[in-house]
């Protein structure tokens, strides 16, 4: 029986280990302190994936930070399907979220970059409130969603000066990959 356990133990770690499967980990930013600028709910998650994951902080005063993200957020809906009659019976809920994070000093760290999130949600007008709920909580997670993302490009930033020879220091790093 306990042969069994074990052999069963042993297989699962192996099964594990070749799938690739590993922990986030630790982050290791450039900045050690970080200001943020963005909707309340998506900067309070932010501030907890930032500092829960690394050893930056997330300040209160623009002063005090060695970064400064910059995130803006727009967001509409188009019909994707109609009933025989016209009527809409789903849409397409659409939010943008641009972003820039720059040093304290002004120049750009990561050039001016934006991520487009959708979701899809069905509609009917005898369930309204309902749907207008739905709506609100597939926007939130859009949010949601576009925080981690932010929190992974962040890491593009590795220094505030360049060393490689014929690279402006204070020139924009590319675009961070999706």
């Amino acid at each position: 029986m306990m042969r069994r356990l074990w052999l069963i133990l042993a297989s699962s770690m192996l099964l594990l280990s070749a799938c690739g499967f590993h922990l986030k980990g630790e982050q290791d930013y450039a900045f050690k302190r970080l200001y943020i600028v963005a909707p309340a709910d998506m900067q309070a998650r932010m501030r907890r994936l930032i500092e829960g994951g690394s050893d930056t902080v997330v300040v209160e005063d623009k002063k005090d930070a060695d970064a400064i993200l910059t995130v803006t957020e727009s967001s509409n809906q188009r019909t994707l399907t109609l009933n025989l009659l016209g009527v809409a019976q789903e849409y397409e809920l659409v939010s943008y979220f641009s972003y820039q994070v720059s040093a304290k000093d002004g120049h750009v760290l990561i050039a001016p970059s934006t991520i487009r999130l959708n979701r899809s949600l069905t509609y009917s007008d005898q369930f309204y409130l309902a749907k207008s709920t739905e709506a609100d909580l597939l926007y939130a997670d859009m949010r949601s969603d576009a925080a981690d993302q932010l929190v992974r490009r962040l890491s593009v930033v590795r220094s505030f000066n360049s060393t490689v020879p014929g690279i402006n220091p204070h020139g924009p790093l590319p675009t961070p990959p999706l």
